[in-house]
């Protein structure tokens, strides 16, 4: 994985920026979408173009926001993504393994740094196991809404 696309409202921001530094170290190009402070921002319009470019480009990204309950609701309404809401090592792989997350959602204000850093290891190392896992990702992806 070489680029990873980001963003946060103010709550998760304080943590944003300290994980970016520990995605550079690892060699990975951070692409921030926002916030640019700790300042109260509307989180959706974040979550939207975070996802937005996780579907055009076929990366990865990574979303935060207080409790990471609106980013991940916000950016599922996209075509592609699957935002992942993890609180612990476990759902993380599992959301990758499993589901073939494409976005990792973290709650800002209840995830210590230490843990949002092995939870984005686990991420980007682990792979889609495939198999019987897939029919069921391209059948939440071929989903139609009717209205």
């Amino acid at each position: 994985m070489s680029e990873i696309i980001i963003g946060s409202d103010h709550a998760g921001f304080p943590l944003k920026e300290r994980i970016k530094s520990h995605l550079a170290d690892m060699g990975v190009s951070v692409v921030d979408l926002g916030e640019e402070d700790d300042r109260s921002v509307d989180y959706p319009k974040i979550a939207r173009a975070v996802a937005e470019k996780v579907a055009a480009s076929k990366s990865q990204g990574i979303l935060l926001c207080g409790s990471g309950i609106g980013m991940s609701i916000a950016a599922n309404r996209t075509v592609g993504v699957r935002a992942a809401l993890c609180s612990d090592k476990e759902t993380t792989r599992l959301a990758r393994a499993h589901n073939d997350a494409n976005i990792l959602v973290l709650p800002g204000r209840t995830l210590s740094e230490a843990d949002a850093k092995e939870m984005i290891d686990i991420f980007i190392s682990t792979r889609f196991d495939g198999g019987r896992h897939e029919r069921r990702v391209d059948s939440i992806d071929n989903h139609k809404v009717h209205q």
